[in-house]
């Protein structure tokens, strides 16, 4: 089924590269590099290029000065398997049935690795990959790779000080040596040098776990950048979080600024090998976390608060020099990336695919320019499971959230950048509160969802929910046999 799913979206490419060639200069549709470097939980704020007084990312804010910054790029849903399958498939949670975490991602679903592949790509997974759903340390098998041949990858871990990975065809689990992300990053420089002057393109993704939790594991030296009593608290934080937030705003900064560091050694190693002239590098994240902000606790995402939805999102590429440092204000959804990135790389975007290609904000980037971004949880899980499934939708500057019981949230960004006012029902603001709930609708049709109960999306899909802790029984499997039982079964 893959096999053939992938042969009819090469001879797609081929009737389409023409039209392609016709609209776009040859230098333009030489295939570029890709290095897509993915970060887990960091939140959009915690950046010094964004405005954070505590944090230390002078990698990343040399970056920034070099690339396009999407300035309000939002997770469709926030948090890790949903991101992660929307980035590949360039499709909506209610599309794919991937909703929750620790689910597997489908075969049939065509993913971003099969689609560069099929034009020739050389395709490298390095670090978590957590869309495989048979377990956090089971070796995810080639045939479920979804199109990446070198690998050195873990469906899910947070132990960064003694990180597991499995190395490629080997299916003995190894360890990475020492803090995992400066390990990854030695690994992608490794993999950069090898092939750096191949006739042949790669797609390089690096996925980093931190600075998702634990935060305590962050290298002792970085911590004690960050002494407690010298933290700046978001003014949303209430009174009641104000110690236990510095407490792990301490190790969420180490992780930051270590994985700064480590990230600014693959930069370097690009510019070192030249590959910055046929390269577009990404740098981002899955989500954020609440971090006290609205009174939840450190570690929470998934709601529709910009501490959780926002992530950064910055884009280099071949010929920048023009846009270098520019800022697009339209919000940039994760569906819209895989389109986008196949479009600057002169590829045809395949049918089924639901993203937006934005590739014109990109070369052309408006700070003006606004747009709707959809952003969802059809079922909050585990802790979050009392709160209520929402739709919302993000502008460059407004956010709009409803729930089955109607309109929760309604915030101007732009005069309440800590969303402290919440303006639904403000009789000042009801002509806004329509017009953003008829996008909001608008959004919703276009992907086909009717925005059900959580129940009709759990039943559709078949995934089974533990009782007791209203989450995914994704260990449940017949040991005798060997065989996991996945939730989608």
């Amino acid at each position: 089924m893959k096999n053939l799913k992938i042969n009819l979206l090469l001879f797609a490419v081929v009737l389409c590269l023409p039209t392609i060639i016709s609209c776009q200069r040859a230098e333009e549709i030489e295939k570029p590099n890709i290095i897509y470097i993915l970060t887990d939980q960091w939140r959009a704020s915690a950046l010094g290029y964004a405005g954070d007084p505590n944090v230390k990312t002078p990698n990343l804010d040399k970056f920034s000065e070099e690339a396009v910054n999407f300035a309000n790029a939002v997770s469709v849903l926030p948090v890790c398997t949903p991101h992660r399958a929307s980035l590949l498939t360039g499709r909506y949670p209610t599309s794919t049935g991937m909703f929750l975490n620790d689910l597997y991602l489908p075969d049939e679903e065509l993913c971003m690795a099969e689609i560069f592949k099929a034009v020739g790509y050389q395709t490298a997974y390095l670090g978590k990959w957590h869309l495989d759903g048979h377990g956090r340390t089971n070796n995810v098998e080639p045939a479920r790779r979804q199109g990446f041949d070198y690998w050195k990858a873990l469906e899910c871990s947070h132990d960064y000080n003694n990180m597991a990975y499995y190395d490629n065809e080997n299916p003995e689990i190894k360890f990475w040596q020492g803090y995992s992300p400066f390990a990854l990053a030695a690994d992608a420089n490794a993999y950069m040098t090898a092939h750096a002057k191949d006739e042949n393109p790669f797609l390089l993704f690096v996925s980093i776990a931190t600075p998702h939790f634990p935060h305590k594991s962050a290298p002792q030296k970085f911590k004690e950048m960050y002494p407690l009593e010298a933290l700046q608290l978001a003014p949303n934080v209430p009174e009641e979080w104000d110690t236990k937030t510095r407490e792990e705003l301490q190790g969420y900064y180490g992780h930051c600024t270590a994985t700064d560091v480590a990230i600014g050694s693959v930069l370097d190693k690009i510019k070192e090998l030249g590959l910055d002239e046929n390269t577009i590098v990404v740098f981002t994240s899955d989500h954020g976390e609440m971090m006290g902000s609205h009174g939840m606790r450190p570690y929470m995402k998934q709601l529709a608060w910009d501490e959780s939805i926002k992530v950064q999102f910055l884009i280099s590429y071949p010929g920048i020099a023009d846009n270098k440092g520019a800022v697009v204000n339209a919000p940039i959804n994760t569906p819209d990336i895989l389109p986008s990135l196949l479009a600057m790389s002169g590829i045809a975007i395949p049918k089924g695919i639901e993203g937006e290609n934005l590739a014109y904000l990109v070369k052309s980037p408006d700070p003006k320019t606004d747009r709707v971004a959809l952003v969802m949880n059809p079922c909050p899980f585990t802790s979050e499971y009392k709160y209520p499934e929402y739709r919302a939708i993000r502008t460059k500057q407004y956010t709009y959230a409803r729930t089955p019981e109607g309109p929760s949230k309604l915030f101007d960004n732009t005069i309440d950048p800590y969303q402290m006012y919440n303006l639904i029902g403000n009789p000042a603001y009801a002509q806004l509160q329509q017009d953003l709930d008829n996008k909001l609708d608008s959004a919703l049709q276009n992907i086909g969802d009717d925005f059900m109960p959580r129940d009709y999306y759990l039943s559709k899909w078949n995934v089974k929910l533990d009782e007791s802790k209203k989450c995914i029984d994704y260990w449940s499997f017949d040991k005798g046999k060997g065989e996991v039982q996945t939730p989608r079964l």
